[in-house]
């Protein structure tokens, strides 16, 4: 028996670190070949990893056949696929962009803004209900944020505005998966987001590279090593299924935890190797919005153990039967009624 729980523990560390490890080696080689290496098309590189994604997609589903497609029609498609096709697509342009003017340090810290957005996002589009509790939380990050950026060395008003609005981009199309694909029984793996997402965001890029990057890369052609782009789409491809992997072993909260870790390790790795200035105004910023995901994730994982307490109370003989009081020997003291408890809160959106 410890045996098992040992090699399962060991098992999870094992996809934690490959996750990590690749999510931070992706980070830094887009940061490089954007900001560093002569290549300043951020629309070119998302459109290259889209029709690189595209092709593996439809190589393993339609020509090796390791995955079933869901045979969506066509009405269904440009319904359920396109808008998360046109949401994906403005957020990675923008996101990559933004590695043109702000050093990864202050883009991952940027990012603990995500749960609050997604929260935000869900409850505008229904999905979320409101709770004092959980805004209260997140208006907690967004200041840890505001720290963050006036702490900024080289802050650049123009990156920060693509970047935030990219994680606006980001919460939204999160939802709508939610509310298009996974509430109708869609879900889709890997492989199967390659197929259906990577050619809709692959064909919404066109538009804005056509309207703000086409005349200057063929007016002035940048160098362009294959070697260097096949390296970039695996890496970015190799990232997607470490985060499936991850997920599916594990879990999303855990994934979020060892977000944290991830994202202080890039702030040292960018100043380490791209020696991006970190003051400790931006560290004591970003330690505030750790603190913010930090409750947040506690709360998520005190509302999933409810849940789960009050399916066994329900399974085991409903209300006032015999599993009602081992369930209510189980919750912490005032959590049985959601009174002075973060347990009433009911987001589960979350995948930031």
């Amino acid at each position: 028996m410890k045996g098992e729980v040992l090699g399962a523990i060991i098992k999870a560390y094992t996809f934690v670190v490959i996750w990590m490890a690749v999510s931070i080696s992706v980070i830094l080689f887009n940061k490089w070949l954007l900001a560093y290496s002569g290549f300043p098309f951020p629309i070119a590189l998302t459109m290259w990893h889209m029709s690189f994604c595209s092709a593996v997609g439809f190589i393993c589903i339609r020509v090796l056949g390791l995955v079933k497609s869901h045979n969506m029609s066509t009405k269904d498609y440009m319904q359920r696929v396109m808008p998360i096709g046109v949401l994906y697509a403005a957020s990675l342009w923008l996101s990559n962009s933004a590695y043109l003017y702000l050093s990864v340090s202050f883009i991952q810290m940027t990012k603990s803004l995500m749960p609050g957005l997604v929260y935000a996002s869900g409850i505008l589009l229904g999905t979320e209900q409101y709770q004092c509790s959980s805004a209260a939380n997140m208006v907690l990050i967004a200041f840890g944020v505001v720290v963050c950026a006036l702490g900024e060395a080289n802050l650049v008003i123009k990156g920060l505005v693509q970047q935030l609005v990219a994680l606006v981009f980001e919460a939204a199309r999160l939802t709508l998966v939610q509310i298009l694909m996974n509430a109708r029984g869609l879900a889709m793996n890997p492989l199967q987001s390659l197929y259906y997402v990577s050619p809709a965001c692959l064909l919404c890029l066109c538009v804005p590279f056509v309207l703000v990057e086409a005349r200057p890369f063929f007016t002035e052609p940048p160098v362009m090593y294959p070697s260097v782009f096949i390296a970039n789409a695996l890496a970015a491809f190799a990232l997607n299924l470490a985060v499936f992997l991850l997920i599916g072993k594990t879990s999303a909260l855990t994934m979020n935890i060892a977000g944290v870790i991830k994202d202080w390790m890039l702030i040292f790795f960018s100043y380490a190797v791209f020696h991006a200035p970190v003051t400790r105004l931006n560290l004591f910023g970003y330690a505030f919005c750790c603190t913010g995901v930090g409750i947040y994730n506690w709360q998520k994982l005190q509302l999933l153990k409810k849940k789960a307490l009050q399916k066994q109370r329900e399974e085991l003989g409903g209300k006032g039967g015999p599993g009602d009081a081992e369930a209510q020997r189980l919750l912490p003291n005032g959590a049985s009624n959601g009174v002075g408890s973060p347990h009433g809160a009911k987001s589960e959106a979350s995948k930031a």
